[in-house]
């Protein structure tokens, strides 16, 4: 299938994260129920009837794709199709080159995902410091 369009994309991505939520729940011997509780776990409110239609193809949320993964115990990478290994992150035949450009677009991803940067990123303020040091250890 070739794809011509980002609606052909969405589509297929769609598809293929269906597919896979069922075939890693099978392949680990989970029951919806099970899955449902592990997402209760990382504070995920769900149904057996929302999973379901999830592998069915239908209600899918990607703001809950990361918790998806940790309750199959997969990456967010191979739910989307993008590996063949569900536990790697980085996506099949996508190696970057080294070089400036790499480097430079690596430091920015590191910045990012600092904790001062998620400060500011998600509106978050520092909880101020309200103890002092600790006995002994000044």
């Amino acid at each position: 299938m070739t794809l011509t369009s980002p609606s052909d994309l969405g589509a297929t991505r769609h598809l293929v994260v269906s597919q896979r939520l069922r075939e890693r729940r099978r392949t680990l011997g989970l029951t919806q129920k099970q899955v449902i509780s592990r997402l209760a776990r990382l504070g995920v409110l769900s149904t057996n009837k929302a999973l379901s239609s999830l592998e069915h193809g239908s209600g899918l949320d990607v703001a809950k794709l990361p918790e998806l993964a940790v309750a199959l115990d997969c990456s967010v990478t191979w739910l989307l199709g993008l590996t063949d290994d569900p536990h790697s992150w980085e996506p099949a035949g996508r190696r970057p080159t080294a070089g400036p450009r790499t480097r430079a677009v690596d430091a920015e991803v590191v910045a990012l995902a600092t904790p001062s940067a998620l400060v500011g990123t998600l509106g978050v303020r520092p909880l101020p410091r309200v103890l002092g040091p600790l006995s002994g250890s000044e």
